[in-house]
């Protein structure tokens, strides 16, 4: 019990340094197969409280009902959050492969329609984009580029990439996301750095 006080105290002084830079937004991660749900709501709903800072919540299909993800909307409605990143999910912990659950989701562009049919325009949505290529189909970047279009189609508002290294890698992913239809804001997906080792 300690040792969880710590974590969470360590992550809201952390995150109480951050917001003092005021960003545009802060957002906070969601566990494969929702294994921190609990911690990913109370972390989200303290720092839009607390710290007066939008948050982009993730949420992901991954282990999740369509019931568990129309109640997990409707407390972060409650939260007074107001913006989720849609997202496929990663595999749970110690599976090779992802799958989705019975009565659950199977990609993203579901979970953005489900947004929406569910509550409207009152979620800002996010999907994510891959400059260097989905690690799925990282040879095939048209048809990555063609299912985010259908996303942003489907309803959502903007896309926050991957973390990347090179820059033209990004530059380029915009103009080929421009040249296929996207005109929503994109924006450069960055990493914190947790410590000088990292």
């Amino acid at each position: 019990m300690v040792a969880i006080y710590f974590f969470i105290c360590h992550r809201y002084l952390r995150m109480d340094r951050m917001a003092s830079h005021q960003p545009i937004f802060i957002d906070i991660t969601w566990g494969a197969a929702g294994s921190t749900k609990e911690l990913t709501m109370a972390i989200s709903d303290y720092a839009q409280k607390y710290f007066g800072v939008e948050v982009l919540m993730h949420l992901t299909c991954s282990g999740l009902t369509v019931a568990e993800l129309k109640k997990i909307l409707n407390e972060a409605r409650s939260a007074g959050i107001h913006n989720i990143l849609a997202l496929r999910g990663d595999p749970p912990k110690g599976a090779q492969f992802w799958e989705p659950v019975p009565d659950g989701l199977v990609h993203a562009i579901d979970l953005v329609r489900l947004i929406r049919q569910e509550h409207g325009d009152y979620f800002g949505i996010a999907v994510a984009g891959f400059p260097e290529g989905h690690p799925h189909t990282r040879h095939d970047s048209d048809s990555d580029i063609r299912y985010l279009k259908e996303k942003i189609d489907c309803g959502a508002d903007f896309i926050l990439s991957q973390f990347f290294y090179d820059t033209n890698v990004f530059i380029d992913f915009v103009k080929k996301c421009r040249s296929s239809g996207i005109k929503c804001p994109i924006i450069p997906g960055t990493i914190s750095f947790g410590s000088y080792a990292t």
